[in-house]
């Protein structure tokens, strides 16, 4: 999973990217280049480890990158450099950092919101302008139905970002949003926004509030940029009292991350044993065949069956063996849709 921080010049982008990632050296870095892989925080791994004391615990993992400042014109206009501009496509989701400091309602927010989001339509348009073009080149050398379809779909596609509305909004069938993704279109990413706020406005929110503004349906969470990259700077000791005493229930990363997860649509499944206890994330909704390829794609290959337990029944009854007796021990087939918190031991031919 590789998640890109995005915003305006002066948003707190790269103070939340020092927050989610805990590395305060990223302020050294060179803009576009700063890039890190964070653990997904998972007490069930820590549980299993607890209980297997295996050689080592393994975390599903984020690859986390701040880019530059996103100003008018810079994408459309190509003045982000390219390197930059090609991770942003390769990511799988944006957190978009906008700053709400001394804002006294919510329409800059939803202004800065816009004017990125029109950066990235136009983007794509331009994208999409070329690719006709060379689509019509070799289409009057000799017709290609695969071609004319292609062209066909992205005429939709430009037609639809033409009326400024981003790709994500754009209702496709499964062939066509297939046929979509090697473009890596900006405006069809899911995106998280990252409202960074100052401690007083953020205490007075309630947990769970409902965002006050129109960011055409882009789940938001409220942050203190400043104050979370302080307590991700912190040692355990110290970030604990910390947030007990200023009643913190949870860190922005975990939060953060949880968001990622859901936006994504993404959940994890478990391995264990004596070598490695490891959370697996996959889409929601694979099998156990496509998910037996998040581990090796041999074993995807020669699938048989996987013995499968829930981590809460596990939990309960307190080992394989006690589960089994309990009848919540299973073998699943190929099609077995696996679900968030299976703990699953893959059995393949030779």
């Amino acid at each position: 999973m590789y998640i890109s921080v995005i915003g305006p010049a002066r948003s707190g982008k790269t103070t939340l990217f020092q927050a989610l990632s805990g590395v305060e050296s990223a302020r050294g870095f060179s803009d576009g280049d700063n890039i890190i892989s964070i653990d997904v925080p998972d007490a069930r791994v820590d549980e299993l480890a607890k209980i297997f004391k295996p050689k080592k615990s393994t975390y599903a993992r984020i690859e986390l990158a701040d880019t530059v400042a996103i100003s008018e014109g810079n994408v459309k206009d190509s003045t982000i450099n390219a390197k930059t501009l090609q991770k942003m496509r390769s990511s799988d989701a944006f957190i978009l950092t906008l700053n709400d400091f001394e804002r006294a309602t919510g329409e800059g927010l939803e202004k800065d919101f816009h004017s990125i989001v029109s950066e990235f339509i136009l983007a794509d348009m331009i994208l999409i302008e070329g690719r006709i073009e060379r689509i019509k080149k070799q289409a009057g050398k000799k017709e290609n139905t695969a071609l004319l379809l292609e062209e066909e779909l992205l005429e939709r596609c430009l037609a639809y970002l033409g009326e400024g509305k981003p790709l994500r909004a754009m209702e496709l069938s499964p062939n066509d949003d297939k046929a979509l993704r090697g473009f890596r279109f900006l405006s069809q990413k899911p995106m998280m926004i990252a409202v960074n706020s100052s401690e007083d406005k953020i205490s007075g929110l309630s947990k769970g509030q409902a965002p006050r503004v129109d960011l055409d349906g882009c789940p938001v969470l409220y942050v203190c940029a400043s104050l979370e990259c302080e307590l991700a700077m912190m040692g355990e000791e110290e970030r604990s009292a910390f947030m007990e005493e200023f009643a913190i229930e949870e860190s922005i990363r975990g939060r953060m991350i949880r968001l990622a997860f859901d936006t994504l649509g993404l959940i994890s499944f478990l391995t264990v044993g004596e070598d490695e206890c490891r959370a697996w994330p996959i889409r929601k909704g694979m099998n156990a065949q496509e998910a037996a390829g998040a581990i090796h794609t041999d074993l995807s290959a020669r699938f048989i069956r996987a013995e499968t337990v829930s981590y809460s029944d596990f939990m309960k009854f307190g080992g394989m063996a006690e589960c089994k007796k309990a009848g919540v021990w299973r073998l699943e087939g190929k099609t077995y849709i696996v679900q968030d918190g299976d703990i699953i031991s893959i059995r393949a031919g030779n």
